[in-house]
């Protein structure tokens, strides 16, 4: 099913793709539309153009490809399935995000990560492929969060302030020399376990945005945890 987006309301392209009966949606003209596959599953979306906030909030299982750039909140409280953005993506990327995978091929911006966890078995990541803005991973609870800079200058491919809050999950950060930290995050260089971890999630989105792992192995990966040594709790209790 195509659908032409110019003209539309977000209400009237948000109806007709909740209303349609095939699996496999491509959005043509798009340009700022809101919540475009709201909590669907088992759909396909394909999207040219620009699609406004809240892409892909509550998604529960569906696939969502933008060949463009999105604005803030992509994947807002996501449940599962995938959302793959072959330009760069705004503030907020995978907000509360529980389940699935986000990847981005350019840079993110700010608060990329904020509050994501996982549940039993299901384990969010969202991987930047170039940089991404401050507050990276902010409060994160679960999940795993993986800065390329593959087509970046910078030491560390992070804005200020990057974990902070952290107290869950994990964080890859792929650099020649790590970001100020919190003390309450722990950093060390990535091992082999650590690689395994990601790697068929890095092969895919070398497979879908048209890299080669041996790029993307060319620089050295730490890893962030929370530092359990010197948790937060301190900040917010009086023992």
């Amino acid at each position: 099913m195509k659908i032409d987006a110019k003209g539309l309301s977000y209400r009237a392209l948000d109806r007709q793709i909740r209303d349609a009966e095939d699996a496999q949606i491509q959005i043509d003209h798009c340009c700022g539309q809101r919540f475009i596959g709201a909590g669907s599953r088992d759909k396909q979306i394909t999207i040219h153009g620009t699609p406004g906030n809240a892409l892909g909030c509550y998604l529960n299982g569906s696939r969502i490809d933008v060949h463009g750039s999105g604005q803030d909140a992509i994947g807002d409280t996501m449940n599962d399935g995938m959302i793959c953005i072959y330009g760069s993506a705004g503030d907020a990327c995978g907000y509360a995000m529980r389940g699935g995978k986000i990847y981005v091929r350019g840079n993110a911006g700010y608060r990329t990560g904020i509050h994501m966890k996982e549940y039993k078995d299901k384990k969010p990541i969202i991987i930047i492929g170039n940089e991404v803005g401050s507050f990276f991973g902010e409060y994160q609870a679960g999940g795993i969060l993986v800065a390329l800079g593959l087509e970046s200058e910078k030491e560390a491919p992070v804005g200020y302030y990057c974990a902070v809050g952290m107290h869950g999950g994990k964080m890859y950060l792929r650099c020649d020399a790590l970001p100020k930290l919190p003390d309450q995050v722990a950093a060390r260089r990535a091992e082999t376990a650590d690689m395994d971890e990601i790697r068929g999630d890095l092969e895919e989105f070398c497979r879908r945005f048209g890299y080669g792992m041996d790029t993307v192995l060319e620089k050295p990966f730490y890893v962030l945890t929370p530092n359990t040594n010197n948790p937060y709790k301190s900040l917010y209790t009086a023992n």
